[in-house]
């Protein structure tokens, strides 16, 4: 098994950011790699599409709201990965009013080394928590 982490420092406190990023379907509100959403099975499935148009099909594995948290895992995706589980998390900042949102996931690579495999969702991961901080930026004073 391979893993890939991020995390990103925000001014936001972690209940405006959970509001914003911790439905199930609201990937297209933040990540612009995301640009459509469809929830099915009582919003346990999302089917995503990335701008090439290519299929991206999760399953909500576990979701807290107190804990601001949920995990989930891939069924189908143009990723060279298998047996992929993510999770998503917001919590208060360790000092201030601010909050840190973490997301990691572990995955087997598939045709690839576990450098690359890691490189891509580390990637997907920084490029997502900026997006993120920009979405968040423009929605709060």
């Amino acid at each position: 098994m391979a893993t890939a982490h991020s995390h990103i420092e925000l001014t936001q406190n972690a209940d405006t950011v959970w509001a914003f990023i911790g439905g199930f379907g609201s990937l297209p509100d933040w990540l612009p790699y995301i640009p459509h959403s469809e929830l099915s099975e009582g919003g346990r499935v999302r089917r995503l599409a990335n701008p090439e148009g290519a299929a991206i099909v999760e399953r909500l594995m576990a979701f807290d709201e107190a804990a601001r948290t949920y995990s989930y895992a891939i069924l189908e995706a143009p990723f060279p990965v298998s047996h992929y589980r993510s999770t998503l998390r917001v919590v208060p900042a360790a000092h201030g009013n601010g909050s840190r949102v973490e997301w990691f996931g572990e995955f087997t690579p598939e045709g690839v080394t576990d450098e690359d495999a890691t490189a891509l969702f580390r990637g997907i991961y920084d490029d997502g928590l900026k997006a993120l901080a920009g979405e968040l930026k423009k929605r709060t004073p």
